[in-house]
């Protein structure tokens, strides 16, 4: 096989239904709120959104769940093709099909209808298992992840797994590196003291570890995080969201844990892994979760590998999509200070979301000259990425982002100190697409050059007479 090893999810897919509309009265007949019709959409959800989500960045995604003849079946297939590989199981039966009726965006009532059992697997999901970079189960109740066990079994001992459970699902395989119940089912599966306190999270999450034989535990919770604990008593960690995303939640534990599975896959530790879910996780409610329509709009990635700050465009589109203010900045971030992070919180303010256009080490070497940058450029892009102003970050290898920007087409570029409008070169450029440029004050007697000849001084040694040597 060549090339790198693809992500495989195993699962239950599901056909998501959102109906859109508007409620202004009650039917005449019953106290009941009447909806006009304003949109339809479907999609793929369960482990079918799973797997979509995890392609995202351009990853080779192999998608194993049971599907059948029915018409949902075929919808699924048609809007997977090309973004996933799929692996079949007879399904007997037709696939489930879950309808929301929302009303200027909130929900007002579910209706399930459809579904089956699946068939035996053959050999081409052993294959699959097999060549698995890592595994991701998106367990559903629906049986799949049972009618696999056996070859989950197999593989898990020398393959990163991550398993999302349902209180009517399978039991996770032992060994799985992470399980990522959210709380309602952390509850549903080991009630403990009833309690809603971290203490009690903790306590369950190490008991389900144990019960498991997994690795880890990770409980979603919400607005307050992820709580990760182990089997063996110990101190858990708390992973919490980089800000408060206001959104519809559909859809977010399976991008949490596609973003955990596919981080795990590209040799990150498991609470390296769980960092980057959280703020994935943010940025999907933020863009408007699974009924986000630019997520099925947008033409499926590539297997080439993910380019320089794809991240950063797929967002772009999401805020424009749902009508939103796309805002910029650009630098290059060496040593973060207080004027940086300053600057970066005002700009967030002015929009929907900011990215920053971060200059590669490269094109750090050709402005500031040898020994610069200090810091290369995957820190420094994570640091900024830590921030909770920060929305994404885009790598460039130019002198200026030019030619970055009439890819990424913000709204706003922002841009801090003592210059002009004028004097910004990348102001010609936005107004090709209607776009501004602004100058924000920045805090002064803060650079990274100060920093750093701050700190070649105070590492100088001194002579016993207290002179430098």
């Amino acid at each position: 096989m060549t090339g790198p090893r693809p992500l495989v999810v195993v699962g239950d897919v599901l056909l998501d239904e959102d109906v859109e509309g508007v409620a202004t009265r009650l039917a005449p007949d019953a106290p009941a709120p009447v909806v006009d019709v304003t949109d339809d959409r479907r999609h793929p959800g369960g482990a079918g959104l799973a797997a979509a989500l995890a392609a995202r960045g351009g990853r080779e995604v192999v998608l194993v769940t049971a599907l059948g003849d029915d018409a949902a079946s075929e919808a699924v297939r048609r809007q997977l093709r090309g973004r996933v590989r799929l692996v079949e199981i007879p399904l007997r039966g037709s696939l489930p099909v879950k309808t929301r009726v929302l009303a200027s965006g909130r929900p007002l009532v579910r209706i399930d209808r459809g579904g089956g059992e699946p068939g035996e697997p053959d050999e081409a999901v052993r294959d699959a298992l097999t060549q698995a970079h890592a595994v991701l189960v998106a367990d559903y109740g629906r049986h799949t992840a049972g009618a696999v066990r056996q070859h989950l079994e197999a593989v898990v001992p020398r393959t990163p797994l991550v398993w999302d459970p349902h209180p009517r699902g399978e039991a996770p395989v032992p060994g799985a590196r992470l399980v990522t119940p959210n709380a309602a089912e952390a509850r549903s599966l080991y009630p403990g003291d009833g309690g809603e306190s971290l203490r009690a999270y903790a306590e369950r999450g190490a008991r389900l570890a144990d019960l498991w034989q997994a690795a880890g535990v990770a409980v979603t919770l919400g607005e307050r995080g992820v709580l990760l604990t182990r089997p063996a008593a110990g101190t858990p960690m708390l992973v919490p969201p980089p800000y408060r995303a206001s959104g519809d939640p559909c859809g977010a534990g399976d991008c949490f844990a596609a973003t955990t599975a596919t981080a795990l896959a590209d040799g990150a530790l498991p609470e390296e892994a769980l960092q980057r879910a959280v703020a994935e996780a943010a940025a999907f409610v933020a863009a408007g979760g699974a009924g986000n329509p630019a997520l099925w709009r947008t033409e499926p990635d590539t297997p080439s590998g993910p380019a320089p700050g794809a991240d950063a465009f797929a967002l772009a589109e999401q805020v424009r999509a749902r009508g939103g203010t796309v805002v910029a900045t650009g630098g290059c971030f060496d040593l973060l200070h207080a004027g940086h992070v300053g600057l970066l919180e005002s700009a967030r303010r002015i929009g929907d979301c900011l990215i920053v256009c971060l200059n590669s080490d490269d094109s750090v070497r050709g402005i500031k000259g040898p020994g610069r940058p200090i810091n290369t450029v995957a820190d420094r892009a994570r640091v900024l990425q830590a921030l909770g102003s920060v929305d994404a970050v885009a790598v460039f290898d130019e002198a200026t982002p030019q030619a970055l920007l009439s890819r990424l087409r913000p709204d706003v570029w922002v841009k801090g100190g003592d210059y002009s409008v004028q004097e910004l070169p990348e102001a010609e450029t936005l107004r090709a697409w209607g776009g501004q440029a602004v100058v924000l004050p920045y805090l002064d007697g803060r650079s990274t050059t100060l920093l750093a000849r701050r700190a070649a001084r105070a590492a100088v040694p001194l002579k016993p007479g207290g002179t430098a040597a």
